[in-house]
């Protein structure tokens, strides 16, 4: 679950058992499809030339804000790339391994956000994460003229949302659980009561943790050339968190 940043339907219960490992939310495979599609296109067919162009215009850059640029509106794509790249970043990737990466936290987390939420909800949920990862990186990078990729911010959004509904009882990963479609519309709890729940705590230290060695050992992890904007992965888990309650279709527990 890695940003890079380059230097120069509600189902009914199945009434058999539980559900296939792999029979993921269609709006998970299609969305998962698209990147990788995307990735197989810039990697193995695409000129550079295309490819170049395609960075420029869909990655995003914390130059274009700087006031002179904006100004001046010499950056490609005008007003409508300042606006779209807060998405568009998300569906670009580096290397093999960060997609990989990417594709796998994608299928474990967006599945189980894409089954409460719906399809469309879970699209506006994903790309408002995104625009909040890249608002951070924005933040804690104004002006870098290094562009950023990733679906990291996104994908870290869809595990702020699963924390606050899966290690609930009755929940997929709570301490009586369950397994069908039922699991992943549980009530979730009130933010701030949710952090009494000790798997909760676990899995926020752990995140923040591994997000923290990010931000001391920003080097390539995953192989494709580029730093961890992990700055952009708290931005969408912050994000995620914030919007849930005003996003989820269930009813909240009192």
């Amino acid at each position: 679950m890695n940003h890079h940043v380059f230097e120069p339907e509600r189902g009914q219960p199945d009434q058999e058992g539980p559900e296939p490992v792999f029979n993921l939310p269609k709006v998970v495979v299609w969305l998962a499809g698209i990147m990788i599609a995307l990735f197989v296109l810039q990697s193995y067919v695409f000129p550079t030339s295309l490819n170049n162009r395609i960075i420029i215009y869909f990655a995003f850059w914390p130059e274009r804000y700087l006031p002179e640029v904006l100004a001046s509106g010499i950056a490609p794509g005008g007003i409508g790339a300042d606006i779209w790249t807060f998405v568009t970043y998300a569906f670009l990737h580096g290397g093999v391994t960060h997609i990989a990466f990417n594709m796998l936290w994608m299928v474990i987390f967006g599945s189980a956000v894409a089954r409460r939420f719906g399809a469309l909800r879970f699209l506006i949920f994903s790309a408002a994460c995104a625009a909040g990862g890249a608002l951070m990186h924005l933040a804690t990078h104004f002006g870098a003229e290094a562009p950023m990729i990733g679906a990291s911010a996104a994908i870290s959004g869809h595990m702020a949302a699963a924390a606050r509904f899966v290690f609930e009882l009755g929940g997929p990963l709570g301490v009586i659980r369950r397994t069908d479609a039922a699991a992943f519309r549980v009530p979730a709890a009130p933010l701030l009561h949710s952090f009494s729940n000790r798997s909760v705590v676990a899995f926020l230290a752990v995140w923040f943790g591994l997000n923290f060695v990010f931000g001391v050992y920003s080097t390539p992890l995953t192989g494709a050339g580029g730093t961890i904007a992990w700055e952009a992965h708290v931005g969408g888990f912050l994000a995620g968190l914030a919007l849930f309650p005003f996003i989820d279709p269930v009813p909240r527990r009192r």
